[in-house]
């Protein structure tokens, strides 16, 4: 060390200063490398979601006619459902009940039960709704008539049994760390509407009951299984329109912040995210609300207009809700996120 420095006493001064900035701190890294962000790991590869598939399934769905209950279409679309799911290999549980709607009939209903990998101790629920609302009170023509639902209700319902498709024809060496659980609820959609029903007694009111997700509910305060717990749920509502958008929705972000940021990061590293878009929206009655209060932290994946004042896109509660807006790319965008999701569990 001494023969280095008197090497450099007869250095001119400016190479000598250029010399000591360049070799007093060699282990140093230069300062933008400081702020580096590590990079994410790659995500764990997920089976493919077919949207065709799903298209096919939410084709089905309607194809019976609009889903209200104590119709025949009604019935036979969840006897079709309930041998789907055991075709997959899944074991099903119905969960039937009468329950009374706002106007005052009372309703035969079922909540629909599919469970993946059932003794797998870490498990995420997926939900939605199978049944349709009774009138299209939206539709300026024929407010009063029912309405094939092909996006609320049937898109949601078909996306979670492509799901349950691909996990069931995995090998056990290519199944997701969860077991998962699909809860279909019932007579979600006939509930009253202010804006549209105004005239219209609400008798559900006067007991302080929520005239909306009776099925969800019912399933809150009875729960199938018995002593349910999970992880976490995804509520799948209108998933499948042309142009869909997905925000943040308010009570979700409330009672499950984190499990938003990792659906929404994995719709982005997808390539998904003009579907799942960066942008806050307020909270909407959902069966979101009643499995967030049975202790299932849930988030709420519904397409929302994300400008103006108008929550619903025009479809919704319309007899334009039908085949002719339900788009594979969206099934796909929706149901390769929620599949890759849990891959990552």
């Amino acid at each position: 060390m001494t023969r280095n420095y008197l090497r450099l006493l007869w250095r001119p001064a400016a190479l000598l200063a250029a010399t000591v900035l360049l070799t007093a701190c060699p282990d140093k890294k230069p300062a933008a490398s400081e702020t580096e962000t590590t990079a994410e790991p790659p995500l764990r590869k997920a089976p493919v979601f077919s949207a065709d598939s799903a298209y096919q399934y939410t084709a089905k769905q309607v194809s019976f006619g609009p889903r209200v209950p104590n119709s025949k279409a009604h019935t036979q679309t969840g006897d079709w459902i309930v041998s789907e799911f055991k075709k997959m290999g899944l074991q099903v549980q119905e969960q039937p009940f009468t329950t009374m709607a706002f106007d005052g009939v009372m309703l035969r209903s079922r909540n629909i039960i599919a469970r993946f990998n059932p003794t797998a101790a870490r498990r995420v629920a997926l939900f939605a709704h199978w049944d349709t609302r009774p009138f299209a009170d939206k539709d300026k023509q024929t407010p009063n008539v029912p309405f094939d639902g092909a996006n609320d209700g049937a898109s949601g319902v078909a996306v979670a049994m492509e799901i349950a498709r691909q996990l069931a024809a995995q090998p056990d060496t290519l199944q997701p760390s969860v077991g998962v659980d699909i809860i279909l609820f019932d007579a979600e959609d006939y509930g009253h509407d202010t804006s549209t029903q105004g005239n219209k007694e609400n008798k559900l009111a006067g007991q302080g009951l929520e005239s909306w997700c009776l099925g969800s509910q019912y399933w809150a305060k009875n729960k199938v299984p018995a002593n349910y717990k999970a992880e976490y749920g995804i509520l799948l509502d209108m998933v499948g329109a042309k142009g869909a958008r997905f925000s943040r929705e308010e009570i979700s972000r409330q009672n499950a912040n984190e499990v938003i940021g990792k659906v929404w990061n994995v719709a982005g590293r997808l390539g998904y995210s003009d579907y799942f878009i960066a942008q806050d929206s307020p909270g909407i009655t959902d069966d979101h609300v009643f499995t967030n209060q049975a202790g299932v932290r849930t988030i709420d994946i519904i397409d929302h207009v994300p400008f103006g004042e108008e929550y619903f896109p025009p479809y919704h509660h319309t007899t334009q809700d039908n085949m002719s807006i339900i788009d594979r790319s969206t099934l796909k965008a929706v149901g390769q996120t929620v599949l890759t999701t849990l891959y990552q569990e």
